[in-house]
């Protein structure tokens, strides 16, 4: 494998994270216009001449096709998203825009969420060219805006708008999957990595609870307060158990894990066995079934009158099959002066555990990790994989790093300190160059 590839992911990667492209959520904010460029330049560097979309100001994309051997075979989608989501500097222990490289391991934001993995997909892709290989199909490479807001001036606005720059492609690869965990025999046996394979994601819904009461004024008594009939709607949701609802990635995942510890687990009490997964038990955890989160509350505008109408924002992420139910299930909650208000809803997605594509990521992880496994998971957040499936593309989370036994990795998306290992990038970049070779 050329160490040219692996420095090149590198570098890259580095000066990515250097470039500000926080997207805040509304518009403001520096997002991805400069990222764009950056990865534009590094495209016609190599004599290619890709595509820049900007459906809104600073909001852009770049994409471009790369044409295979078998035009007649379905083509490949790699992408990856060029933004990333607010950074308190004050709060890291180093700048989270400087690209610090301490001790081998690469500090700031974006650095796996995901500009490692952009890193891999252009150092790759300029190999392609430099070297005059053609992979055996199609393959599109989207560096994609706005995915930390939806997608909405990304991957679902290029989907809606420009489906022709993904015409003829079956499948996808992007986050948050191909990260590897450690497991430990439980007899004290020799540990073993395994990569994770993300085959579904669960759907969001992001939704307000809307109370209504009457309005008036603060000294006289009121039993029909709409703050009292919110709060006691968010009480009851609250309160309510989602149960366990295991899906067969899920099921699939806990078993390998099981296998390979010799630890058994307990369908009736999956959470016990999350200590087992190790870095990933945190995007595991949110798997084992619906959940329901209250993040904000608008209410009232002055401290003697009682308001008429109040209202919560509530995060819902529900499992494949599961999102009928459990929009029936909130608005039983609610309550009858409760409306439930869909800002924004995304269904789940699940694409088949086997095929060749799955079968050439395993091979790519077996001749750089020899005796490691690759097994499905899912995953509890999202990706731009969702768009893509309104196009019946299959997407899969497959950006891959071998880490450490000892790191915890799923805090490090959104979190303080965002970091990841220099070997863990030039590792990730030959496995790509396989999976790009052998698809």
């Amino acid at each position: 494998m050329s160490q040219e590839l692996t420095e090149e992911a590198v570098r890259i990667t580095t000066e990515l994270v250097r470039i500000d492209s926080t997207n805040v959520g509304d518009g403001t904010g520096p997002c991805e216009l400069e990222a764009a460029q950056y990865v534009a330049g590094l495209l016609r560097e190599v004599g290619l001449e890709p595509e820049l979309v900007e459906p809104s100001p600073r909001r852009v994309s770049v994409v471009v096709r790369v044409p295979g051997s078998d035009r007649a075979r379905p083509g490949l989608v790699l992408h990856g998203h060029l933004d990333v989501v607010p950074a308190d500097a004050a709060a890291w222990s180093h700048d989270p825009f400087a690209g610090d490289v301490v001790d081998g391991v690469l500090y700031g934001r974006g650095a796996v969420d995901m500009k490692d993995m952009v890193g891999m997909m252009l150092a790759n892709l300029r190999h392609l060219v430099r070297t005059g290989t053609t992979p055996p199909r199609d393959i599109v490479f989207a560096f994609l805006a706005d995915e930390e807001a939806g997608g909405v001036w990304g991957a679902e606005w290029l989907v809606r708008n420009r489906p022709e720059l993904f015409e003829g492609c079956s499948e996808a690869i992007s986050e948050v999957g191909g990260y590897s965990v450690t497991l430990q025999p439980a007899d004290g046996g020799p540990s073993r990595r395994t990569y994770l394979l993300q085959t579904a994601e669960k759907g969001y819904a992001w939704m307000r609870l809307r109370a209504t009461g009457r309005a008036g004024h603060g000294s006289v008594p009121n039993d029909e307060n709409a703050i009292v009939r919110l709060a006691e709607a968010i009480v009851r949701i609250d309160a309510h158990d989602w149960g366990v609802h295991l899906i067969p990635p899920v099921v699939t995942l806990f078993d390998h894990v099981s296998e390979v510890t010799g630890v058994p687990w307990d369908r009736d009490d999956p959470a016990a066995f999350l200590p087992q997964l190790g870095g990933a038990r945190q995007f595991v955890a949110g798997t084992l079934g619906n959940t329901a989160n209250l993040t904000t509350l608008l209410a009232g505008k002055k401290t003697n009158v009682i308001p008429g109408v109040a209202e919560a924002a509530i995060d819902c992420r529900f499992l494949p099959g599961t999102g009928d139910s459990l929009l029936a299930t909130l608005r039983e909650l609610a309550g009858e002066h409760v409306e439930l208000v869909i800002d924004r809803m995304v269904e789940a997605i699940d694409v088949p555990q086997t095929g060749p594509l799955v079968d050439a990521i395993a091979a790519a992880i077996d001749a750089e990790d020899p005796g490691a496994s690759v097994v499905p998971y899912c995953l509890s957040a999202g990706t731009d994989n969702k768009a893509l499936g309104e196009l019946g593309i299959n997407g899969y989370g497959f950006a891959p790093l071998q880490l450490p036994a000892d790191l915890d990795f799923a805090p490090l998306f959104h979190g303080v300190d965002e970091r990841v290992p220099l070997d863990a990038i030039r590792f990730g970049a030959r496995v790509l160059q396989r999976i790009i070779a052998t698809c």
